[in-house]
């Protein structure tokens, strides 16, 4: 079955650390999604997950302009950050592996991200809902995201090690609908 991210209810968020003393936590204000996911059938589940890059948002604009840049996610070349399922491992009924692609500046590895479902709901406007959270971490450097600067007190002034947040709340769609955004969101990040 065919389901859409809903973004008004849905987030994914990412965190790094800062001059070895702290935490910087952003997001991404623009993204979509679908998920071919059978309650009956979980092992079966395929996610693709498209990110809008120049949508970062640190809540600093200086750094989310840096983080637009060259140095960083080069916007400009590479407007987009996807993500395509290969495969499921699951764990339990509510918690499974989810492995597949993670593409950033056109260059491309394998990420697994832990998934706990949520359940299910229909809205007061009766459409059907299910809820996912899902984790991942991984090293910037294997995407060739390498920018630095060294701290006179020793160390680094951003760390390699980002991890990702995610919640996303997801809509039961027409299947026709839903092949229809697929194949659009494929030739878009093509």
């Amino acid at each position: 079955m065919s389901w859409q991210i809903d973004p008004q209810h849905s987030h994914i968020q990412f965190s790094v650390r800062h001059m070895m003393i702290s935490t910087v936590r952003g997001k991404f204000r623009d993204y979509t999604g679908t998920v071919d996911f059978d309650e009956e059938n979980p092992q079966q589940t395929d996610v693709y997950v498209r990110i809008n890059a120049a949508s970062i948002d640190t809540q600093t604009e200086d750094r989310d302009n840096h983080l637009r840049s060259p140095d960083f996610l080069h916007v400009e070349e590479y407007p987009y950050i996807t993500y395509q399922s290969k495969r499921i491992e699951l764990i339990d009924e509510r918690n499974a592996r989810l492995i597949g692609d993670l593409t950033i500046r056109g260059e491309t590895r394998e990420v697994p991200v832990d998934v706990t479902y949520q359940g299910r709901s229909q809205s007061p406007w009766g459409d059907i809902r299910v809820g996912f959270t899902g984790e991942a971490s991984f090293s910037r450097k294997d995407w060739n995201l390498t920018w630095n600067q060294a701290l006179e007190t020793g160390g680094w002034l951003v760390g390699d090690k980002i991890t990702v947040d995610i919640e996303l709340q997801l809509v039961k769609q027409d299947v026709e609908e839903a092949q229809e955004q697929i194949a659009e969101a494929l030739a878009a990040a093509d």
